[in-house]
């Protein structure tokens, strides 16, 4: 078996915290995870887990280990990234992460045509609202919206996108419209609940200067498309992103409030870690959804 595979199979079960978990990264069994380890830790001759039915944790040589195997890993990929870069197709495997409403809407319709494009790249997503940490958990890219601030990430803009207040008209004629920020503790606010979003409150520019107005309803989630669905229906109103709202503007559905506050810059973009080489299947979807998201009337239509 070859060192890379051995190498990245221990990696990803470090990562994963299982062997089955990290099998299914790889479109593998958990048995198949499993001689891999064993063969790794036999030609090092050495422990490098502990297996339980409790679980998995590293020895003190497998942390060790750890540390310089993704070392390793990321050399392997920037020297094949440095051959790659003036090639028309890749193989290999590209991992992405989204958040789990936009992924499903816009990154995971226009997958297989990218994949018919490259059939030698495999493709595996996990589309997600918590914000997970690319390298720990062995993703080539992921996909944010809002700023990115994290020096050890490099960020792509994809498409403009501002964070507005929407809500049905049905909503607004029953409650009134608010035109001032503090005028939100007056009005049913649908806030999302995960990473401490809801305690966060929402953030509005004001004088050039970003405020955040807490905001509180008798409804929050940790899913954003299931927010959007209880704003269509007229329960509340939903700090959201005009990425997600525009056909529902266009058709009359939504009306957007409090405009001269919204956050400008919250940007829908491609992230991806430091590093000297861009692997080229990272560099390729990137420009394949670029394309895809500047077409015009993209937006408005989805």
């Amino acid at each position: 078996m070859d060192r890379y595979t051995t190498l990245r199979s221990f990696v990803l079960v470090a990562d994963c915290g299982s062997f089955a978990a990290a099998a299914h990264k790889e479109n593998v069994t958990p048995v198949v995870m499993g001689r891999r380890l064993d063969a790794l830790e036999r030609h090092l001759g050495v422990k490098l887990m502990h297996r339980s039915t409790r679980g998995l944790s590293l020895t003190d040589l497998g942390e060790q280990y750890l540390e310089r195997a993704r070392g390793l890993l990321k050399d392997f990929d920037e020297v094949d990234a440095s051959i790659s870069r003036d090639r028309t197709s890749v193989r290999g495997h590209l991992v992405v992460s989204a958040p789990a409403a936009f992924g499903r809407r816009h990154i995971g319709p226009h997958a297989p045509a990218f994949q018919a494009r490259y059939p030698d790249l495999q493709l595996s997503f996990n589309f997600t609202d918590s914000v997970v940490d690319l390298v720990r958990h062995g993703y080539d890219m992921g996909i944010r919206i809002g700023e990115v601030t994290d020096p050890n990430y490099v960020a792509v803009r994809l498409f403009p996108n501002r964070r507005v207040v929407c809500g049905s008209p049905e909503y607004f004629a029953r409650h009134g419209t608010p035109t001032a920020l503090e005028e939100l503790t007056e009005h049913n606010c649908l806030a999302f609940n995960l990473q401490g979003g809801q305690q966060r409150g929402w953030t509005f520019l004001r004088d050039g200067r970003q405020v955040a107005i807490r905001v509180a309803g008798n409804l929050d989630c940790n899913d954003g498309e299931l927010l959007f669905d209880w704003v269509k229906q007229g329960l509340g109103i939903g700090w959201r992103s005009t990425w997600e709202i525009q056909a529902e503007l266009k058709r009359g559905e939504l009306v957007t409030v409090l405009d001269d506050y919204a956050l400008p810059a919250y940007d829908i973009q491609a992230v991806y870690p430091q590093q000297r080489y861009l692997p080229a299947k990272v560099r390729f979807f990137i420009d394949y959804l670029k394309d895809i998201y500047n077409a015009p009337g993209y937006w408005e239509v989805r």
